[in-house]
């Protein structure tokens, strides 16, 4: 008889949510997570490694997400970079369905969980299938090359944007959060321009992108915006100033709602199908 080969696990999917997601509402962006780890059956682990107010803040999503649905609910708190290394809180990790990562700075996530037990497991977690989340920092962390901070509402300068290393889930990708509220075009470009990547996705405000594989998906009330870079023909990055404009021609630029989709691989939106209207409806 020949053995029978277990199938191969399937990597979880990423919900990056560009901040001020609904909490009291319909909660449709925060649904969506809990729904991807699993239900009415999800664990959810919450790292408030990001805010200062970890406590408050960590008692906010475990009410959120108890009254949504999910069985169980517990926060991993790293207020010290010790915490991260601690038995119990990689245990929370090990049991968890689903890791959620709140707003606040994302080099504090950084700092207290990279390279950490606890990031160890998060990371054998997804490849076991379990959902990461993050939302404002918790995005902003989710690249190899993460946006630290930086200037909105300018136009793209080398000096409008400040990169540092990121957690690494979704790499090669620029992401920037709170996007259209705070008009950041110009300073996910500067990113974009400087750094190994040819992808910008800038995430609105009660927004998530939901990555599975080579796709991701828009959910929520506001759009995600995709800059392209791949086919630029100029820039005048080289011997150019920290203080002056930033030159870039050809790049592309998608401005996807809910239920548009968009493909890594082929750099290419999927539309989605919309019933049509019959003479006789």
């Amino acid at each position: 008889m020949v053995a029978q080969q277990e199938a191969p696990q399937t990597q979880g999917a990423l919900v990056i949510i560009g901040g001020a997601e609904d909490r009291e509402g319909d909660c449709v962006v925060l649904r969506e997570f809990v729904r991807r780890a699993g239900g009415v059956k999800a664990h959810i682990a919450v790292l408030t490694a990001a805010t200062s107010m970890p406590r408050e803040v960590g008692d906010d999503y475990i009410r959120v997400f108890e009254r949504i649905g999910a069985e169980d609910v517990r926060v991993v708190d790293t207020e010290h970079p010790d915490d991260a290394d601690r038995q119990e809180a990689v245990e929370t990790i090990e049991q968890a369905t689903g890791i959620f990562f709140t707003g606040g700075d994302q080099s504090r996530i950084i700092e207290l969980v990279k390279g950490s037990r606890v990031d160890q497991a998060i990371r054998k977690r997804r490849a076991a299938g379990a959902v990461i989340g993050g939302t404002s920092a918790g995005a902003a962390m989710m690249p190899d090359t993460m946006i630290v901070e930086g200037d909105s509402t300018t136009n793209p300068r080398v000096d409008a944007v400040e990169l540092g290393t990121g957690m690494g889930f979704l790499p090669g990708i620029a992401v920037d959060q709170h996007f259209s509220q705070r008009g950041r075009l110009g300073r996910l470009i500067s990113a974009l321009v400087q750094q190994p990547a040819i992808l910008g996705i800038g995430i609105d405000e009660n927004t998530a992108v939901i990555v599975e594989g080579d796709l991701f998906q828009v959910v929520g009330q506001g759009s995600v915006t995709v800059v392209d870079e791949s086919e630029t023909t100029h820039n005048n990055l080289a011997g150019l100033l920290k203080d002056e404009g930033l030159a870039i021609c050809g790049v592309r630029l998608h401005i996807l709602p809910h239920g548009y989709s968009f493909n890594f691989k082929t750099r290419q939106p999927l539309i989605p199908q919309i019933p049509t209207l019959s003479m006789a409806d």
